[in-house]
């Protein structure tokens, strides 16, 4: 093994994702998770706790060096896969499409999928419970959004919708261990792979944690994206009581994302993305660090993952189209038979289809990891699946990573002196800049993209 580490080692790295495996595995020494002053989940506890090395943190943190990888972890899970694509790993099939029954397109923020094969798997008794990500009372649990435990398909419905907002699985993990039954968790990449992590350390995990359900990732928001909404919206966070970051309309594309805060009086107020100063996606605003280091986009460990199909016909379609890449024989078969029963309109696609949905995810996360892998990092060095890289990218593609990892950094500094200042414009007029600058390098727009070009920092 590698250098032993502790949870602090890995939090001063900025490798610290959240998901609160450690938390989990250290009940006893007063381990939790708390919001940090930048709006991200991070460990707390003792002493002990935090500082104390041990081999079994260092094999179940999905971002230690020493953790088993993605493709390790997925040959052990899935040996029998047809299929081994360099992006999306091994699978049996993929698809996309939607959920042609039951209402769970019109609920969800995609094509549905997700809390089909949620319900599914309960519907046919495969399971007792889901562990998924839904909403959760401001002002009782100090968040908008987190984990739970849903037993029967309405509860499963509530989970229905994307929420960029960070949570952790400290308590729905206990809950596991406490309470005998058979469970499938939905989550991010870096998720999934810490459910596997523990599973081959911990018995009771690995017999009662059957299925895992893997959601597409961009990156981890801070739970400050939500107050810039609100900044934005002219609404006071505090009377905020939920929040939904993309809602759709009949005759709007599924890509054009609105974002609604429902407030106490029972008003709401809503705006499109485009109009907010952080709400281009790629640009990185309020990415949790760790996401700078992470190489699956679409959840390689997991037994069936769920994207959007941000392809045309499937962008422009306002109901919404799910990507699906599934690894697991059993959830394969329940695929085949909702089609065949008329549940379920899919169309297979390849591996280069569903990479094409994800592009710029994986320019990002393989290309952009490869080169910001070429700096170093501070504290525990990252060992990923490819090794440094300065010399591949481009001028420009260097440029535009180099500003993301910026925009990135300086969201979560500049929010933070504005809310601690009282002065959201602060924040505001610095990612309207930040965004301005962003564009001019990647899409040379405006006055800056101009200059861009005329100092040939295009690749055209």
């Amino acid at each position: 093994m590698k250098e032993t580490l502790a949870p602090k080692d890995i939090i001063k790295s900025g490798l610290c994702i959240g998901c609160g495996s450690c938390v989990a595995q250290n009940k006893a020494l007063e381990a939790r998770m708390e919001f940090d002053p930048y709006g991200q989940l991070k460990p707390k506890g003792s002493r002990q706790f935090l500082q104390t090395p041990s081999s079994q943190f260092t094999l179940t943190c999905p971002f230690s060096p020493a953790a088993k990888n993605e493709n390790e972890l997925a040959a052990e899970r899935y040996p029998a896969a047809p299929h081994t694509d360099g992006y999306i790993g091994r699978f049996t099939q993929s698809y996309i499409g939607y959920v042609a029954t039951g209402g769970f397109r019109m609920q969800g923020s995609s094509g549905g999928m997700v809390s089909w094969v949620a319900a599914e798997l309960m519907r046919r008794g495969l399971i007792d419970g889901v562990a998924h990500v839904v909403p959760a009372d401001p002002e009782k649990d100090g968040r908008f959004f987190k984990f739970r435990i849903s037993r029967s398909l309405e509860a499963i419905n509530q989970g229905a919708q994307s929420r960029y907002y960070p949570i952790d699985m400290s308590e729905i993990l206990e809950e596991i261990r406490q309470v005998p039954g058979r469970y499938a968790i939905v989550g991010i990449p870096c998720f999934i792979k810490a459910v596997h992590l523990l599973r081959r350390e911990d018995p009771v995990l690995q017999e009662r944690i059957v299925y895992t359900l893997g959601l597409f990732c961009g990156h981890m928001k801070s739970a400050r994206f939500v107050e810039s909404f609100a900044w934005q919206m002219d609404v006071p966070i505090e009377d905020v009581t939920q929040v939904a970051y993309r809602t759709k309309h009949p005759e709007r594309p599924a890509n054009w994302y609105n974002a609604r805060l429902t407030l106490k009086d029972g008003s709401s107020v809503n705006k499109d993305w485009w109009h907010l100063a952080d709400g281009d996606w790629g640009a990185g605003y309020f990415m949790n660090p760790a996401c700078n280091f992470c190489d699956d986009v679409v959840g390689e460990t997991a037994d069936i993952s769920f994207g959007d199909a941000w392809i045309e016909p499937y962008a422009s379609d306002s109901g919404g189209n799910n990507v699906v890449v599934i690894r697991h024989a059993l959830v394969q078969q329940m695929i085949e038979e909702g089609i065949a029963h008329g549940d379920l309109h899919l169309t297979p696609v390849d591996a280069a289809t569903v990479v094409q949905t994800q592009a710029a995810g994986f320019r990002q996360r393989r290309e952009g990891m490869a080169y910001r892998l070429s700096w170093g990092n501070k504290g525990v060095q990252p060992i990923k699946r490819l090794p440094p890289d300065a010399l591949t990218p481009t001028r420009n593609r260097k440029l535009i990573y180099r500003m993301r990892y910026w925009i990135s950094e300086g969201s979560h500094r500049f929010f933070h002196l504005a809310r601690k200042t009282g002065k959201p414009n602060i924040y505001i007029k610095w990612a309207r800049m930040a965004a301005a600058m962003y564009h001019a390098l990647a899409y040379q727009r405006g006055k800056l993209g101009k200059l861009v070009q005329k100092l040939k920092l295009t690749d055209a």
